[in-house]
């Protein structure tokens, strides 16, 4: 099981994208600033706000390249409202 992930920083008021297969590992990650020049590291409050599952890791990176080319926090707040945005991402695009 993969997913695509948004966390969120109220201390920043940011959002973040990213995939994995181990959440719970993978926010301790970015709350302690192990990833080396990662984005998260402004930040020590990060939240899960939506876990969205994929059918495999090629699915869930795909679907993480597309939001964060569209570079746009308005649509990520669509997405976190209403993720099916997502699903029909998936379907449009053959991911």
């Amino acid at each position: 099981m993969h997913f695509l992930y948004i966390i969120y920083s109220s201390s920043v008021n940011k959002f973040y994208v990213g995939e994995t297969d181990e959440m719970d590992k993978r926010l301790l990650k970015h709350n302690k600033h192990l990833y080396e020049g990662s984005f998260t590291k402004i930040a020590e409050d990060w939240k899960v706000i939506l876990l969205f599952e994929c059918i495999s890791k090629d699915q869930a990176v795909r679907l993480e390249k597309f939001i964060k080319r569209m570079k746009s926090k308005v649509f990520i707040e669509k997405a976190i409202a209403n993720p099916e945005i997502l699903a029909d991402i998936i379907l449009k695009n053959n991911f």
